[in-house]
């Protein structure tokens, strides 16, 4: 048996669907869709391994869209076993600044988000360098990414000026390191 459906039970109902479905909205709708909620963040990031694609909103305000951060997670799995790790979304925050301080709308390429202690322990060991011992991609604190058609010295430079954790320059292999650590660069 169902409680009746009083005029103030409906409003509350209602009201209740309400914020369901605006708190849902901005993990369902792609960032352009969203351009007009205040102070949304949003990214569109491509995966250089997986060929995997996402564009949404993942905070608004000051507050985090948990949906947002599952899939990114996800997206920003160890590519090479599929360990899906937690990444801090200071990570987000990270880019979304930098795309701002060089006015891109573009996606940016991940080369590399997540690294199981195993990935990581095996590429330190057949790479030439270059794999920390203690690496943030461990802790979901990094991301190696480049920005098609921003050169990528420009990228380094955007990442630079924001201090705000380190900053890895590899024009070899064509990609910038960001990470949530503290204020350093190489």
């Amino acid at each position: 048996m169902t409680a009746p459906t009083t005029p103030a039970r409906r409003h509350f109902l209602r009201h209740t669907a309400r914020l369901a479905a605006a708190a849902a909205l901005p993990a369902l709708a792609s960032r352009a869709a969203l351009a007009s909620v205040p102070d949304a963040r949003g990214l569109a990031l491509v995966h250089t391994h997986t060929h995997e694609k996402i564009d949404l909103v993942y905070a608004s305000g000051e507050r985090y869209v948990p949906e947002a951060l599952g899939w990114l997670n996800r997206f920003l799995r160890d590519h090479y076993t599929g360990d899906i790790g937690v990444i801090d979304p200071q990570v987000f925050d990270l880019l979304h600044s930098v795309q701002q301080a060089l006015g891109s709308k573009g996606a940016f390429e991940v080369i590399s988000g997540y690294r199981c202690p195993a990935t990581n322990s095996h590429l330190r060991q057949t790479r030439s360098g270059g794999v920390a011992t203690k690496s943030l991609h461990m802790e979901g604190r990094a991301i190696d990414i480049r920005l098609p058609g921003v050169p990528l010295a420009d990228l380094h430079q955007a990442a630079l000026s924001l201090r705000a954790g380190g900053v890895g320059f590899y024009p070899r292999e064509q990609f910038v390191h960001l990470d949530t650590g503290r204020v350093r660069n190489w």
